[in-house]
């Protein structure tokens, strides 16, 4: 372990297992690390839903998001992602709790039956410019898989196809819930207000984490 340490894996790579919103949620090699900013988005969802809602983890990674949320509410809890790797982890953490795991590209991953179904969906989607990748710690840059990163030349290119086609999958008066940068935010917002939802922006600055808001 020390020498897979020094050979630059991360920490949660190594030890099997990241801390994330008061759990422990299992990683390996291959896989997405939840980060702690991701946090305001399971904070910002449980004051939105209520026990019973249907609850979407869209670009789940390994589910961390999902479990936190579950850990709190009472959902039926539903999570997607499009790397395969991804998939198997977040299948051993969301599986036990009871959710479901799906593997597909966004919402072609989801089975039919839930169209109009989801009353909340959570996303982190990739957001960083393609222009930028460089520029991230090197445990990001080789230890976690590109598509988990990648948004594009500008950063949106993936929360644009998920704000794009949200409202094939929400119930009338559903959220979704969107981890972006606080330059970006703006932008984001913007996407929302194109496709007919009202809008609100979350920024904890301790962490430095933001969350936009669509309300459809």
């Amino acid at each position: 372990m020390i020498e897979r340490r020094i050979g630059g894996q991360p920490l949660e790579h190594v030890v099997g297992w990241a801390a994330f919103a008061g759990l422990r949620v299992a990683v390996g090699e291959g896989v997405f690390i939840p980060r702690r900013r991701s946090e305001l988005l399971v904070e910002t969802a449980r004051t939105i839903m209520k026990p019973g809602d249907v609850v979407l983890d869209l670009c789940c990674g390994s589910g961390a998001v999902g479990m936190a949320i579950a850990a709190a509410v009472d959902v039926e809890l539903l999570a997607a992602d499009i790397e395969p790797t991804a998939v198997c982890w977040a299948r051993a953490n969301v599986e036990p709790i009871g959710g479901m795991v799906y593997e597909g590209d966004l919402y072609d991953a989801l089975p039919s039956r839930w169209h109009g179904q989801i009353d909340v969906i959570v996303c982190n989607a990739p957001y960083v410019p393609d222009g930028e990748i460089d520029v991230l710690p090197r445990e990001a840059r080789l230890h976690e898989p590109l598509v988990t990163l990648s948004g594009g030349a500008d950063g949106l290119d993936v929360q644009r196809r998920v704000i794009a086609a949200a409202d094939q999958w929400l119930t009338p008066g559903g959220h979704v819930l969107i981890e972006t940068s606080e330059w970006q935010a703006s932008q984001t917002a913007e996407l929302f207000r194109a496709s007919g939802m009202d809008v609100e922006i979350v920024h904890d600055e301790d962490v430095d984490a933001t969350v936009v808001i669509g309300k459809s």
